[in-house]
């Protein structure tokens, strides 16, 4: 049997909006959000492109990035402002629609990151 807690409770309110399941507090006012660990990793960024489960189209991946899920969201809006197409960010990582390495690597390298190319 699972305890009340352990389900996550109340997930979204008419009030206030998404609710965060651990503290219960309305996402923008979360107290346990500066809780949350910064991925490890070894400081350099791996740009690489991946076709594979896409119906043959071309997406290009950034790997790496050792930034909280906010700061790594409003990077990957910057890359594909930058590259002028879609994406998303998912699981750390983060997936710009198309062929475009070379401007991820230089935007990348202009903000200060370490880049190395990954894959062919």
């Amino acid at each position: 049997m699972k305890n009340k807690l352990s389900t996550g409770g109340l997930v979204y309110s008419t009030e206030a909006g998404r609710m965060c399941p651990v503290c219960r507090q309305p996402v923008a006012q979360c107290v346990c959000k500066q809780a949350t660990a910064v991925p490890a990793g070894d400081g350099v960024v791996r740009v690489s492109r991946e076709t594979k489960g896409r119906g043959g189209k071309a997406v290009t991946l950034v790997k790496g990035v050792a930034l909280d899920s906010q700061v790594l969201a409003a990077l990957g809006k910057q890359l594909k402002a930058a590259c002028g197409s879609g994406g998303t960010v998912k699981d750390g990582v983060i997936e710009i629609q198309g062929d475009h390495m070379e401007k991820v690597m230089t935007s990348l390298k202009a903000q200060g990151h370490t880049v190395k190319r990954a894959g062919g």
